[in-house]
């Protein structure tokens, strides 16, 4: 996708396990479970946001956790126990009325797939599964958990031109 082809993106859809965490499960002694997330892909997701773009998170498994970073970050549809994830996609395209082609898909391994192939951008993470990373219009030099969903908004947003209203609230030395 050429970069002036990225002002049509106005949803970024994201899995969590492998995209927004490094891809690990740790449980508790109680089986409780514990994500870790980057703060630099929170920021990113923020800049998203203030850009007037719309974030959803679509994930195959459920967790606390996730519902509580999607809520901190404002992410308008979060999405948890998809087991086949493409139905739950076509039904978050059709709440906000915004058609595949004007959606980037963020995914690492085989489960989206059908996503990021029904997607006008599909990317992966840099340590996404072979097949993923052979389907991505992008790669992101970084991994899942490691800051790529910065990265990819970074991208996305200096192609376009965005990044400096994004980023001006940062200039003014009294902040």
């Amino acid at each position: 996708m050429a970069a002036a082809d990225y002002k049509t993106i106005d949803l970024l859809v994201l899995d969590v396990d492998g995209v927004l965490t490094d891809g690990r499960i740790i449980l508790g002694p109680d089986g409780e479970e514990t994500k870790v997330f980057n703060v630099r892909d929170g920021w990113g997701m923020r800049a998203w946001r203030r850009s007037g773009r719309t974030l959803a998170i679509i994930t195959g498994r459920s967790s606390p956790a996730v519902a509580q970073r999607g809520d901190e970050l404002g992410v308008e549809i979060v999405r948890q126990g998809a087991k086949r994830k493409l139905p739950v996609y076509r039904q978050v395209l059709a709440e906000l009325g915004v058609p595949a082609e004007r959606t980037a898909v963020m995914g690492d391994d085989l489960t989206d797939l059908p996503l990021m192939r029904a997607s006008g951008l599909a990317i992966a993470p840099a340590d996404a599964v072979d097949e993923v990373r052979q389907a991505a219009d992008v790669v992101t030099e970084r991994g899942g958990g490691a800051g790529c969903v910065r990265e990819l908004i970074e991208l996305i947003l200096k192609a376009v031109g965005d990044w400096p209203a994004v980023t001006a609230r940062y200039d003014d030395e009294t902040l």
